[in-house]
């Protein structure tokens, strides 16, 4: 893959060689890899067939835990972070020492390995919010909570230029990753002016089903607005906003 640089950007395929525009630029690439069918048969492709496998199962698992919890990734996530996670989950998968290569799958493989995942590069929780926080996910009870103590928003969190209120968030999702189903709770605390008035401590519950047999997760996030004539508006379309897997409980 190279980078276009001429003044004329070009777009299509000539002499075997595709140009197109990406989200990096305009980029040239070209034609090449061998025939799909060879892949899919020959013995020598075996190792391929087998990560292509992992591979597909590691991009479908992305997609249910983004589904549990899509109405908060609308507001925080990056362009990249479909392929970071799959990435991520790819790793979870070969932690799996109980099936073998290309076998291998979420479930017996190491979940934990996605907690402190950010969904959105350009603002991390980690770098965001410094109120000190404990976070309650049980599986017996499905008790699945976050407990902040009461903090300074000038001193607890780190805002972009322009904000004058934020909201703490959070979700708790039990996922089936074999069935590619979930179960997820969302709660949101109060819009609250970014000042130096203490803010209470704060409980937001999301509690999911007792003596459950799936993957839990927690996520943590933090919104913030923008105040424009009393009328409150997400600051850049959320391009700031932190979104966190704090917690993970595996099976």
């Amino acid at each position: 893959m190279a980078r276009q640089s001429s003044i004329i950007k070009l777009k299509g395929t000539i002499g075997g060689v595709t140009f197109y525009k990406s989200k990096d630029g305009y980029l040239a690439r070209e034609k090449g890899g061998v025939d799909a069918s060879r892949i899919k048969n020959d013995p020598a492709f075996q190792r391929t067939r087998e990560n292509g496998s992992e591979f597909g199962r590691a991009g479908n698992a992305g997609k249910v835990l983004r589904n549990s919890i899509r109405a908060l990734l609308l507001k925080a996530s990056d362009y990249r972070m479909v392929s970071r996670l799959t990435r991520e989950m790819v790793k979870v998968i070969q932690m799996d020492e109980t099936n073998p290569r290309g076998q291998r799958n979420i479930i017996d493989g190491e979940a934990e390995l996605l907690q402190g995942f950010e969904f959105n590069i350009n603002g991390k929780l980690g770098t965001t919010l410094f109120a000190p926080f404990s976070v309650t996910l049980d599986r017996v009870t499905g008790d699945a909570k976050v407990d902040l103590e009461a903090f300074v928003p000038t001193m607890a969190i780190a805002s972009p230029g322009g904000t004058t209120h934020f909201k703490i968030l959070s979700g708790a999702m039990e996922v089936d990753f074999e069935n590619q189903t979930f179960n997820a709770k969302i709660s949101e605390g109060n819009i609250t002016a970014w000042n130096e008035v203490e803010v209470t401590a704060l409980s937001l519950e999301n509690n999911l089903t007792a003596n459950s047999t799936h993957p839990l997760f927690f996520v943590v996030g933090v919104e913030f607005y923008q105040q424009v004539n009393g009328e409150m508006y997400p600051l850049k379309n959320g391009a700031y906003n932190a979104l966190q897997i704090v917690k993970v409980v595996g099976v």
